[in-house]
């Protein structure tokens, strides 16, 4: 697998950052991660890192060197996400729950996979073209009316996120074959409130990543001013050629099957449950499928 990636996180004029966002990836699977911490509940940034290391923790467990179903893992990944940050809470006694959203890609056997809940995006460009971005889940863009009773809501209002006392709506994509030089690239929402969906294709594409990704986010800033919101983005080229520079490629080809690397952090949180350990993941699973199962025999 050979690909060129550059992350970047601006605080724009907010108080504090409370995105996250980082990547990892094995010698045949790559994960990319990024997470929007919800201002108006208290410690977001602490549900986007608690998002960011149980995704990365269970994809270390399961990735020797490829996840066996991907989109299994991004389904139990995201909702074992919100299982620890509601388990964080309850552990805290807090009277409202940290909520964040979660936009989530493997690239696996040459294919994207990728997950989402809320309103941080996901582009994927080909040549000139915008292949594809995901749908926020906000008001404003479901295609039908809102409920009945809930046509003044701020459209711009997210229905799902992680965190939240109900359980996540995401959505799916994927696997897409990858094709020489696609770019993929996830984003808060600092970034496209700020630039059109053209225009972040179009800068996209015009530099490779570890400029044009600086770029974007500085005609973001610029363009919202001293009103910016936190503007994160991670993006990456697919199979660039042999002659990219070290310094912005990675080249996993060379790697055994038991090595993981990651620019997300590992540590403990203060007053998680069982600080992510591998036993409270493999309870968080448990418990999910369990209500899985309970579900689909309820249907049937």
């Amino acid at each position: 697998m050979k690909f060129s990636v550059f992350q970047i996180s601006r605080r724009g004029g907010r108080q504090k950052n409370e995105d996250r966002m980082g990547y990892c990836y094995t010698r045949e699977a790559g994960l990319f991660v990024l997470a929007d911490g919800m201002g108006g509940h208290p410690e977001g940034e602490v549900a986007a890192q608690i998002a960011l290391q149980t995704v990365s923790a269970m994809f270390q467990r399961q990735a020797k060197p490829v996840l066996k179903d991907v989109q299994e893992f991004l389904s139990s990944a995201l909702l074992a996400a919100h299982h620890q940050i509601l388990r964080y809470a309850t552990d805290k006694a807090m009277l409202d729950s940290p909520r964040t959203t979660l936009v989530v890609a493997v690239l696996q056997g040459g294919s994207a996979t990728w997950i989402h809940c809320g309103d941080s995006r996901l582009y994927m460009v080909r040549g000139t073209e915008l292949l594809t971005r995901t749908r926020d889940h906000s008001y404003l863009e479901l295609r039908n009316a809102p409920p009945p009773g809930l046509e003044r809501i701020n459209r711009n209002v997210l229905f799902t996120c992680l965190g939240s006392p109900t359980k996540p709506i995401y959505d799916m994509t994927g696997p897409v074959p990858l094709e020489q030089g696609d770019r993929i690239l996830l984003c808060s929402d600092g970034l496209w409130g700020s630039v059109d969906d053209v225009e972040i294709a179009r800068q996209l594409v015009r530099l490779p990543v570890s400029q044009s990704v600086p770029e974007l986010v500085e005609d973001a800033l610029r363009k919202a001013g001293a009103n910016s919101d936190n503007v994160t983005v991670v993006a990456l080229e697919w199979e660039t050629p042999d002659a990219f520079e070290s310094t912005q490629g990675v080249s996993t080809d060379s790697l055994h099957d038991d090595i993981f690397a990651s620019t997300i952090q590992a540590g403990p949180i203060d007053g998680l449950v069982d600080d992510l350990d591998d036993e409270a993941i493999e309870r968080s699973i448990a418990e999910i499928n369990e209500a899985i199962r309970r579900s689909a025999a309820r249907k049937a």
